[in-house]
């Protein structure tokens, strides 16, 4: 299994909705150290014994999850031990602790040392990681949706904005059936910002089924956070990456069948990859899911790009036909 890559630093476009959020990983590295210490420490191979994900939760507080098995892809699933830490930057140092205060954990040199009874339980680097599937280009017959060059395929030509897609609440102009549907797409850094205020979007298909879209990294992944069928289905593991990382869906889509009389014979059904990683198996749709335009008919739909306040950014858009 090699669902990931490690990533090199690359520049991305700057933009600044608010004084408390990014959407270039230079500048938030220059005015937010913070976003240099939040992120994933271990490393990118399986049978590790343990990983970290560290959150930023803004004006130098930090929470951090303890994952057995390693990073998620590479080992850790749900049913293994996810234990939380918490604390703060102070004194040029970062430091946190579990609850019960068994388990610290200090963070300096790009690295995470954890602690219990005295006894280092892992050392670990700061890691950045990447799908094997970003930068995918369409095979022979997929129909390129956005390469970066204009939005000519999608209803609002205003969404194209420096070579990338942004999502002003934008619809294809073709509609669709089944399909494998690949892009990619990358959140803000909302340090101060909880919950669905966090890099909030959406990927709509057929405009009545929502693979979310949010800044869910080190959360437990519901149905309502990336990698999840919005009110359907929870992801089978949290595959998503910190903010301001290219991250990648492809969704192996099944539209639903009708009889004569048009009721449904069978349900739509979605098999999803988050950043390389299984998150959905091939989910039965049996309703559409909120925010959705379409009701369920034999008509195909279009693609649709949720805008939710955040600026969320897609590329690399292009569809298969079944």
């Amino acid at each position: 299994m090699r669902p990931i890559r490690i990533l090199l630093p690359l520049l991305f476009l700057s933009f600044n909705a608010c004084a408390d959020t990014w959407t270039d990983p230079a500048v938030a590295a220059k005015e937010n150290p913070d976003f240099l210490i939040q992120g994933e420490y271990g490393v990118a191979l399986s049978g590790q014994p343990l990983a970290v994900q560290v959150i930023a939760m803004g004006e130098g507080k930090f929470d951090a999850y303890l994952l057995e098995g390693g990073l998620p892809g590479f080992g850790y699933t749900r049913e293994k031990a996810r234990t939380k830490l918490s604390g703060e930057t102070a004194d040029g140092k970062t430091v946190l602790q579990s609850a019960d205060g068994k388990i610290s954990a200090e963070i300096a040199g790009g690295k995470i040392t954890v602690t219990e009874a005295e006894k280092t339980l892992a050392a670990l680097p700061r890691v950045e990681r990447m799908s094997h599937t970003t930068g995918e280009k369409p095979p022979a017959g997929a129909t390129v949706l956005f390469d970066g060059s204009n939005a000519d395929e999608w209803n609002k030509p205003e969404a194209f904005q420096d070579g990338l897609l942004a999502n002003l609440d934008i619809s294809t102009k073709r509609k669709f059936g089944s399909y494998r549907l690949h892009l990619e797409f990358r959140t803000p850094f909302k340090p101060d910002a909880r919950g669905q205020g966090r890099g909030n979007s959406g990927v709509y298909h057929q405009h009545r089924y929502e693979t979310q879209v949010l800044d869910s990294f080190g959360l437990n992944g519901e149905d309502n956070e990336t990698g999840g069928i919005y009110k359907i289905s929870k992801s089978i593991v949290n595959a998503c990456l910190p903010p301001l990382q290219w991250q990648t869906y492809d969704v192996d889509f099944t539209t639903a069948e009708f009889d004569d009389e048009g009721k449904v014979t069978k349900n739509a059904r979605m098999t999803v990859h988050l950043n390389g990683i299984l998150v959905q198996d091939d989910t039965e749709l049996p309703t559409t899911t909120g925010g959705a335009k379409l009701k369920i008919t034999p008509e195909p739909g279009p693609i649709y790009i949720q805008h939710h306040g955040n600026p969320v950014f897609y590329r690399n858009i292009w569809i298969v036909e079944k």
